[in-house]
């Protein structure tokens, strides 16, 4: 049987992957696409997201198609979880069209990419492309690389540049490895600045690969599909700054911290909370879903630097409990203290996720 076509979707935190894939799925054009989610902490903000675009029916055959990893990071534990649940989907491979895995913001490409050289994934799936999704207005203004003047002078003056932190080289290891730029929230910034973001970028990446704007997740599919790459086959022309080491290490630093409550929140209050807490700590990543008094629809929230999004999705359903979930994704945050900002009552009001 033929190759089940493989898109990686990877990108910092908050760049826009989620909305992308919703777009995505809401315009399949026919194709039958299954969607791995790949979450950092347990509390499945993003796969949420996905089941509410409402192209994924209730009955089980069609809702199994989204699957959700839970390891935060493919690339450390695609053992694990990972490769048992390409063996499932390769079962079905008579009823799929394609794959699309989203990346974790804090996952490198590129070991995910050579788990498709084993055996067991080999002769059933490849990697058609890696689309990397980057945020404009972050770049603009320093959130994720720093100055962009600044840092071009640095690589000009050196080709070996030793990166501050992780998320420096992961950023680049990301734009090693896209055959397809992406570059969002374009629309954040002033003609002129995206245009310099856009040229800046094409100086970083390898000859050939091509940087879109792409607004609220909307490009045609047949951009994002059919690049026919088998990226697994050339990783050599791919570098990463990881090539010569045999297990990488993320930034042990980096945490995730849940909070969810049955407490609801006015939209004011809360953002204004989550404001003043972006401000306060090295927040890399709000995200979640609130609920808000005497409101039939669930808030969405979305945070990365210092910027603060929010919209409702959907009504909340019958069954579904109306809990406020928030995903902190930052540098040594402590629950306690996330805790205390944003509730009344902390320790009262705090439940274990399920």
């Amino acid at each position: 049987m033929h190759k089940i076509p493989v898109t990686v979707i990877t990108g910092f935190l908050g760049a826009g992957k989620t909305t992308l894939i919703r777009h995505l799925l809401q315009n399949h054009q026919g194709r039958r696409i299954a969607v791995i989610v790949n979450e950092f902490g347990e509390v499945g903000i993003d796969g949420d997201l996905l089941r509410a675009c409402q192209v994924c029916d209730e009955d089980e055959a069609t809702s199994s198609r989204i699957v959700e990893l839970t390891n935060g990071c493919l690339c450390c534990t695609v053992q694990e979880e990972f490769l048992p649940t390409m063996q499932t989907l390769l079962q079905r491979r008579d009823r799929i069209d394609g794959i699309v895995i989203e990346t974790s913001g804090l996952a490198l490409p590129k070991p995910l990419v050579q788990a498709f050289r084993w055996p067991e994934i080999r002769t059933g799936a490849t990697v058609d492309g890696v689309i990397t999704v980057v945020d404009c207005a972050a770049i603009a203004t320093g959130q994720l690389v720093g100055d962009l003047d600044a840092l071009e002078a640095q690589r000009q003056a050196d080709d070996s540049l030793d990166h501050e932190t992780p998320i420096a080289e992961l950023f680049e290891d990301q734009l090693a490895c896209a055959d397809l730029v992406l570059l969002t929230k374009g629309d954040c910034v002033e003609p002129g600045t995206q245009e310099r973001v856009q040229n800046w970028l094409r100086q970083q990446l390898p000859p050939g690969v091509k940087v879109l704007p792409c607004h609220g997740g909307q490009i045609n599919p047949e951009l994002l599909l059919g690049f026919n790459a088998a990226v697994e086959d050339h990783l050599e022309s791919r570098p990463s700054h990881h090539d010569q080491e045999e297990d990488h290490e993320h930034d042990q630093t980096i945490n995730a911290i849940q909070i969810l409550v049955d407490q609801p929140f006015g939209v004011d209050d809360l953002l204004a909370k989550l404001q003043h807490l972006m401000a306060t700590y090295e927040i890399y990543r709000i995200k979640g879903f609130v609920a808000v008094p005497d409101k039939p629809l669930r808030l969405v929230v979305h945070g990365v630097g210092s910027r603060l999004d929010s919209f409702y999705d959907r009504p909340w359903q019958p069954q579904e409990p109306r809990q406020t979930k928030l995903v902190f994704i930052g540098k040594e945050l402590q629950e306690s203290a996330i805790a205390s900002a944003i509730l009344d009552s902390p320790l009262a009001n705090l439940r274990t996720p399920r």
